[in-house]
């Protein structure tokens, strides 16, 4: 069973804007760390943001900073990424993780301890 659940993506104009979900499936993530990665084809995985468990701490990757916002609601065990002002370099397959102890950082893959399958987002010109 796979324990994250990405949902909302598909194709969008340019400029356009986007909610991805990701709902824990399974279990719960009491504590963890969500973040986000993303793997456009024929490039490596790159790291998109993240998100405390209180959501009190945010990080962003440079090519997302100011458009893209992570949310998450603890209750019903849920993370949002919120895509504004999409441009087709955007365009990827974007997987949610989850960290208990973000080592060695954040930013890092290897960092998360588990994984969703992806949802693709498509933005075209």
């Amino acid at each position: 069973q796979v324990p994250l659940v990405e949902s909302g993506g598909g194709l969008v104009q340019a400029g356009g804007s986007l909610r991805l979900s990701c709902a824990a499936s399974g279990r719960t993530f009491t504590g963890y760390a969500m973040g986000w990665f993303r793997r456009a084809p024929g490039k490596e995985r790159e790291f998109v943001g993240y998100t405390t468990w209180s959501g009190g701490t945010t990080a962003y990757g440079d090519s997302v900073k100011g458009r893209f916002t992570i949310s998450r609601d603890n209750t019903r065990n849920t993370v949002y990424l919120q895509m504004n002002n999409l441009n087709p370099e955007d365009t990827a397959v974007y997987y949610c993780a989850a960290s208990l102890r973000l080592y060695p950082k954040a930013t890092m893959a290897s960092a998360y301890d588990y994984w969703g399958q992806g949802t693709q987002v498509t933005v075209s010109s």
